[in-house]
């Protein structure tokens, strides 16, 4: 830890007379790090310390001042730790003559693309300020881990937004972009699209633009923002509201080369400095005056666009299983039904008839390795033997609060059973396939019931093809349904959990020969 001297090194003794009394406590207390500026790493306190949540706070609360809460989003290499870092900078009043730089996310040399591996809160209480603020810092993803991370994202600030010592309000969603980017790439347009797919339509006008490393104005960033069609809060002109930062002199703060700079070149280098930072203050300004007057958004209703989306998204997963199993009975039912007709083409005796088929079946095999980044343990109903939810509320220790459940019964499985008849395990449903052999005796076991009516074997078995095939068509059309409740309420109802199933639901729309609902599906995907 620094000591009071850690004040002077600038030479500077009268250096406290211009700084508030939260700063003299940082320059005594605070680890130094020295370099052009003087890098002070603030001492938070850890409140949650999780492998996928971190909360750690700054200052004093002060329970009677307003409170403000903003989400960042943005992906690996974009500047987000460092804007981070301006904002808390600009909090507590620090100055260009000041000559410091406080960091509640320590740079490093030499860092790793993503700093951030969690979903971290910072919540930061300033003496000379109106109002304290709460910044959540998501992971830079997508650029290695795609849907897996997505998922854990969601599940996180699900926990976060639904827990009691949570968070009640958002005041603005921060898309953090590079003054650099001609269009947004692919990673940048999924990770947009998952963390927005999080809210309800409301939260629309609270979301802006922060773009980094704008040395200049950033006309191309801003025709990409627009051709995306990404939601925002938009001017009256229909620009997105957008704020411009260069912190490329942040970048200098670690280097400890000064001296063996010229004179003219370093009075040079500070002055296109000073002229950043009172551009940047400037432009800090007018993002806390757009916070000022921002209406804050209840995450209420985004907690029920993520427990609804959840559900949706696990009745999907579920339906597609489902599907896929009526698929591999209708075809074992084919195989039966092609054996017999050979068998009375053939016109063999039917009692030595006797084929091989493939037969579908379920077993239940540990979490493989491979999906551990999901979650190692997934919710599955012992009644219908299904999956229910995975990845699962990695929180929940009683499944009556996981997301799936409603009412205490699972809105999932084929049954709707009680949340007692279902189990959270390292293990889940697989489906598979064996080969077995099947003999006149088989059949009529299985099909000659007395009826009302004498039926063929092969009539029954074409009967139960109409009935696999009509099962399956309703169960296309459930997930429909589902896609078109997120459609309702969520700000973007195709989240990557729910595109990642698209193709396969496009493929079984086409089935049902339903063009109006397949074009639909289609142009969800376009939209993506």
């Amino acid at each position: 830890m620094a000591d009071s001297q850690i004040s002077l090194v600038h030479g500077s003794e009268d250096l406290y007379t211009s700084m508030g009394n939260q700063l003299e406590e940082i320059l005594r207390n605070c680890t130094l790090k020295k370099g052009t500026f003087s890098r002070y790493i603030l001492n938070t306190k850890t409140v949650i310390d999780g492998d996928r949540l971190k909360r750690e706070t700054f200052g004093e609360k002060n329970e009677s001042k307003p409170h403000k809460t903003i989400l960042m989003v943005g992906e690996t290499g974009t500047g987000k730790s460092t804007l981070i870092n301006s904002i808390v900078n600009y909090m507590l009043g620090v100055q260009w003559e000041n000559k410091i730089w406080c960091e509640i996310i320590e740079t490093k040399e030499n860092q790793p693309d993503s700093q951030t591996n969690t979903v971290t809160v910072y919540d930061v209480f300033v003496e000379k300020r109106q109002f304290s603020f709460t910044l959540i810092d998501t992971p830079g993803f997508a650029n290695t881990d795609g849907i897996e991370k997505d998922a854990n994202i969601a599940e996180t600030l699900h926990e976060l937004f639904r827990s009691k010592d949570g968070v009640p309000e958002i005041d603005a969603v921060c898309l953090v972009v590079s003054a650099k980017m001609t269009r947004l790439t692919n990673f940048q347009q999924q990770i947009f699209d998952a963390v927005l797919s999080l809210f309800g339509v409301d939260v629309e006008k609270n979301i802006v633009v922060l773009i980094t490393h704008a040395q200049n104005k950033p006309v191309n960033a801003l025709k990409a923002i627009k051709a995306s069609q990404v939601k925002c809060a938009k001017t009256p002109k229909g620009k997105p509201v957008h704020f411009c930062f260069d912190n490329s002199h942040c970048e200098e703060f670690q280097d400890d080369d000064e001296d063996d700079e010229e004179e003219t070149d370093s009075a040079e280098k500070n002055h296109k400095y000073k002229e950043l930072w009172v551009k940047n203050e400037k432009t800090m300004k007018d993002f806390f005056a757009f916070l000022n007057n921002a209406t804050s958004i209840n995450v209420k209703l985004t907690e029920h666009v993520l427990r609804k989306r959840k559900q949706l998204t696990a009745s999907i997963t579920n339906l597609k299983d489902r599907i896929t199993l009526i698929e591999l009975r209708k075809t074992e039912l084919k195989q039966t039904k092609a054996a017999l007709e050979k068998c009375e083409k053939e016109k063999k005796n039917k009692n030595d008839f006797e084929c091989e088929v493939e037969e579908p079946y379920k077993e239940k095999v540990p979490v493989p390795s491979r999906r551990w980044l999901l979650g190692k343990k997934a919710t599955c109903c012992r009644v219908c033997k299904e999956n229910c939810h995975y990845p699962g509320c990695w929180w929940v220790r009683d499944l009556r609060w996981c997301s799936v459940m409603s009412d205490g019964k699972c809105t999932v499985c084929t049954g709707k059973c009680k949340y007692t008849e279902h189990v959270k395990e390292g293990k889940m449903y697989v489906l598979k396939t064996r080969k077995v052999k099947k003999t006149i005796k088989d059949l009529k076991k299985k099909y000659e019931v007395e009826s009302g009516e004498k039926m063929s074997l092969k009539r029954r078995l074409e009967n139960e093809i109409k009935m696999y095939e009509r099962e399956k068509n309703k169960l296309v059309d459930d997930s429909y349904q589902y896609i078109i409740s997120l459609e309702e309420i969520a700000l973007n109802p195709t989240a990557v959990s729910t595109l990642q199933h698209l193709d396969f639901l496009i493929e079984k729309m086409k089935e049902t020969k339903d063009n109006k609902r397949e074009q639909k599906f289609q142009e969800l995907k376009k939209k993506n």
